[in-house]
């Protein structure tokens, strides 16, 4: 059976470490997948994952986002074994360093070296985004598709009538999102922003908040609440395990999935769109990237450029109009046929083989223009 080896750039509570799972459970009867995740030092996670790909001899090398240690591990083994790379990436990586201003001239610098020599050297290149392989294509490099995903199994409408009573939001429209709030100091604002505005905006409306995560951004969500005097009308639920994130997120009636108007957000899926939609829930999407593509236009949002200060706005009003008509709702059930239809992990795994048997037969010939 050909060995497989999933090189993770994350560790094994990450998104990526839980697609890697995910991915290899529904391959494991047509290849032998082996599985390792990224240390935390740079350097030593560079050593492990070679002294892994020795071990294991694998015929594909399979890299779970554009990272030094797994790229250049697994660089190195295939210029000495000549196995099969693909490297996998969710992101166009430097134009996200480059918005989010977290790095200096020399560490976007590095990160345009480590895009260029990723998609250069890979035999296969896979984006999680339609728009990405759009773009990716225009810059003469081939690339395949494959989506965030989700276990439709895990991920299903709930029951939690119970859950909402104990957490005293019977009474009341919730509105949220789940997801890492990092803190950009150039845009002056983190994931969750926009559900923090908006509900300043419905301060006097039914409605409450869920925010699901942590990071550095929080306690920047924290104090806009207290300056805004709406403590009471979001719920700060912080990280919660991924085996219990199903439940919590039913919770959530209306969630939010919000991506910039640029190329960063263009060319992403965003791995919450999937659960949400597997879960029933209603989305209100930024009319942005894979998003644009797949719901229904009564659940998209325009959205202005990298942070449109207008969108809370543009929120409040849709979410008034649900408020008068709560049946739109319960509609929402239909998002779970969009997740299973594009999104659920036996889709993804099956164009993943097809992607990995290509790549191994063709040995990436054709992959440039």
């Amino acid at each position: 059976m050909t060995t497989v080896a999933f090189i993770v750039n994350g560790s094994y509570e990450s998104a990526m470490g839980h697609r890697a799972r995910e991915l290899a459970a529904r391959l494991a009867d047509d290849y032998r997948i082996e599985i390792k995740y990224r240390s935390r030092r740079r350097l030593g996670a560079i050593i492990k994952f070679l002294i892994f790909l020795l071990r294991t001899r694998p015929k594909v090398s399979y890299v779970f986002d554009m990272s030094y240690s797994g790229v250049i591990a697994s660089y190195l083994f295939k210029a000495i074994f000549r196995n099969v790379l693909i490297v996998e990436t969710g992101d166009a990586i430097y134009e996200l360093a480059k918005s989010s201003g977290t790095r200096g001239a020399t560490g976007l610098f590095l990160t345009r070296v480590l895009e260029s020599f990723s998609l250069g050297v890979a035999d296969k290149v896979v984006v999680r985004g339609s728009l990405h392989r759009d773009y990716l294509l225009r810059r003469k490099v081939q690339a395949e598709v494959l989506q965030d995903g989700v276990d439709t199994s895990l991920f299903a409408p709930r029951d939690v009538c119970r859950l909402r009573e104990q957490s005293g939001l019977s009474e009341f429209v919730t509105v949220g999102v789940v997801g890492s709030s990092v803190w950009s100091e150039k845009l002056q604002m983190c994931y969750g922003w926009e559900l923090v505005e908006t509900l300043r905006l419905l301060k006097d409306k039914p409605v409450v908040g869920i925010l699901i995560g942590d990071g550095s951004g929080i306690a920047h969500l924290k104090a806009r609440c207290r300056k805004y005097g709406i403590e009471d009308k979001i719920k700060f639920m912080g990280y919660i395990p991924y085996e219990q994130l199903a439940e919590k997120l039913n919770l959530i009636d209306i969630c939010l999935s919000t991506q910039t108007n640029n190329l960063v957000g263009q060319v992403r899926t965003t791995g919450k769109l999937p659960l949400y939609l597997a879960a029933g829930r209603y989305v209100l999407a930024s009319d942005v990237g894979e998003a644009a593509l797949v719901l229904n236009r009564d659940m998209l949002v325009s959205y202005d450029g990298v942070k449109d200060s207008g969108y809370p706005q543009k929120l409040a009003e849709r979410i008034r109009r649900i408020l008068d008509e709560p049946e739109v709702i319960r509609k929402s059930s239909k998002n779970v046929e969009l997740a299973k239809k594009y999104f659920d992990y036996s889709v993804l795994a099956e164009r993943m083989k097809r992607i990995i048997d290509s790549a191994m037969n063709s040995g990436g010939k054709g992959r440039k223009q």
